[in-house]
Formats: C-alpha cells, sequence, structure tokens
C-alpha cells in the first residue's frame, strides 16, 4: 500500500520560514519523481516544485523561486520543502506527489498523493 504522508504545515506570519515533509511508503522512492502542489480554495492544483527521481536535478514555478526549495532524503523515503519569506499568496493546502520515473507537467500524470497539509500566512 502506497502511502505519502504530509507534515510541516501551520499558521505562521509573512516573512516566516516553515518546513514541509512528506513520509512515503509503498514505492521505490528512488524511482519516483517527487513534487509539491498547491491549492488554495477557489483555485486549480498547482505545481509548486519537482525533484527529479536522482534528486540531481530541481524546478520551481515562478512565485517561489529563490524563497522555496524542494529536497529529498532516500535514506529517508522524506521529501520537503524549504519555505522561506512566506506571503499570503503562500496560503493553501499543500500536497505532496509521486510520479513514476518523470516528473509531471500537471495533476493529470502523478501516480500518488498525499491528503495534504495546511499552510496558512497572515500579516
Amino acid at each position: 500500500q502506497v502511502r505519502l504522508v504530509e507534515s510541516g504545515g501551520g499558521s505562521v506570519q509573512t516573512g516566516w520560514s516553515l518546513t514541509l515533509s512528506c513520509a512515503a511508503s509503498g514505492i521505490t522512492f528512488s524511482g519516483y519523481c517527487m513534487s509539491w502542489f498547491r491549492q488554495a480554495p477557489g483555485n486549480e492544483r498547482e505545481k509548486v516544485a519537482n525533484i527529479w527521481p536522482s534528486g540531481s536535478s530541481v524546478a520551481y514555478t515562478d512565485s517561489v523561486k529563490g524563497r522555496f526549495t524542494i529536497s529529498r532524503d532516500s535514506a529517508k523515503n522524506t521529501l520537503y520543502l524549504q519555505m522561506n519569506s512566506l506571503k499570503s499568496e503562500d496560503s493553501a493546502m499543500y500536497y505532496c506527489a509521486a510520479t513514476y520515473s518523470r516528473c509531471p507537467s500537471g495533476t493529470n500524470f502523478v501516480d500518488y498523493w498525499g491528503q495534504g497539509t495546511q499552510v496558512t500566512v497572515s500579516s
């Protein structure tokens, strides 16, 4: 059984930092592209960041470049998202996603989803 379990969300103020974690089980972690998506109320789910199976390449949506860092620890089967300089527009439910072999261009290509962790940023 595949499980992706996110943690680390919370309510913070503008400019603060949070680190999200996603513990994966039931998959060969090193074979999957891991991603963070987010969805705010009334909006579509959007991709925030990808990290390739090897960990050698990462990609970010423009709005988080320079502020967010995605990383993975294959020994712990865990994905991370370090979020700095948080803004109110970063408020959303954040989802961990696993896609076999290749990084997804969108939500349709994801193989597995976590349940999400809420991030709320207020001024």
